[in-house]
Order: structure tokens, then C-alpha cells, then sequence
């Protein structure tokens, strides 16, 4: 359950953030206990906006603030 309310965070401020950009949740099956960001191109391209794969203990440590993620994704686009 944390792993979704996380993941709806992060989803509804980068679509707050970019008009029309297109999210996807786990669209392959995700790596257990991890919890990544990643923004794919229109060039096919992929960049990691962010990673808790090498975070924690504590837990939180493995999830981020949707502001720096949001703050990822405008440098990755800028």
C-alpha cells in the first residue's frame, strides 16, 4: 500500500508540473521493494529522475518528495 500512495504522489504532481505528460505505473513488472522514477524520451531514451534502490533504513528514505522529482523532471526537459 505504501508503494501505491507513493506512487500516486509523485504521479499527480508531475502531472500538475507538465501539461499532457502521459504516466505510467508499473507498465513491466517492478523490481521488489524498490521504488524508481524514470522519465522515457520521445526519442525512445530513458533517464532516472529518481532511485531509492540504494536508500534506507529507515524505509521513507526509499520514497521521495514529489517536489524533487518534479524539479528532475523540468531539468531533464530544460
Amino acid at each position: 500500500r505504501v508503494f501505491g500512495r507513493n506512487a500516486a504522489a509523485v504521479s499527480e504532481a508531475l502531472r500538475g508540473a507538465v501539461a499532457h505528460l502521459a504516466v505510467d505505473i508499473n507498465p513491466t513488472q517492478p523490481r521488489r521493494n524498490s521504488f524508481e522514477v524514470s522519465l522515457v524520451k520521445e526519442d525512445g531514451s530513458t533517464v532516472e529522475l529518481w532511485s531509492g534502490i540504494g536508500k534506507g533504513p529507515p524505509r521513507k528514505l526509499k520514497f521521495p518528495q514529489p517536489e524533487a522529482v518534479v524539479e528532475a523532471l523540468k531539468s531533464s526537459l530544460a
